[in-house]
């Protein structure tokens, strides 16, 4: 398995659609980065999220999620409680080649600020926008940036095409769009 490089990425995007919209160079005037980078592509959250509160003194259960866990909001800089977490997207929508595997990592700047964001890997053959877990470690309030980089994406090539993708097994967050709530 090996790691693509920036030539890589920027074919497949150009030419697949991997990445929608794609940014071909780090971007960092005055934002936490984000675009084509060395050996990975930096992602940006959208303006998309759900914040999680306890008014409603519901239970957090995975088979049974209560969507009234969350308050929406579209906003250009998020919230966080202390202690708390949101959900976001991110602005890409991204269409993972059966031959491939994406694993994300949080930014620097926010795990420096005690912000961890968390992203299972992206299935060969998955498509969709990314949703992402933000967790405020913290016991202050912590800001998310929208438009601004959140997470980075290395792509990892396997040694031949899975024999059975995402899609194939109609996986049940294929095609998700906005910021998707867990499913059962």
């Amino acid at each position: 398995m090996s790691v693509m490089s920036d030539r890589w990425i920027r074919e497949h995007a150009q030419r697949d659609a991997m990445i929608e919209p794609f940014v071909e160079s780090q971007r960092r005037d005055g934002c936490i980065s984000y675009g084509l980078s060395s050996y990975g592509y930096d992602a940006r959250v959208a303006d998309e999220f759900k914040i999680f509160t306890n008014v409603d003194n519901a239970l957090v259960d995975p088979k049974d999620f209560a969507a009234n866990s969350f308050v929406d909001r579209k906003t250009d800089v998020c919230i966080i409680p202390p202690n708390s977490f949101a959900l976001a997207r991110t602005v890409e929508y991204f269409r993972v080649p059966r031959d491939v595997l994406v694993i994300c990592l949080g930014k620097s700047t926010y795990a420096r600020c005690g912000i961890i964001v968390n992203v299972t890997p992206l299935e060969p053959g998955w498509e969709g926008h990314v949703t992402l877990e933000f967790s405020n470690t913290t016991p202050l309030p912590a800001k998310i940036y929208a438009n601004e980089g959140a997470c980075q994406f290395l792509f990892l090539s396997g040694n031949e095409p899975c024999e059975t993708s995402y899609a194939d097994r109609a996986g049940k967050y294929m095609g998700q769009r906005g910021v998707t709530l867990p499913r059962l």
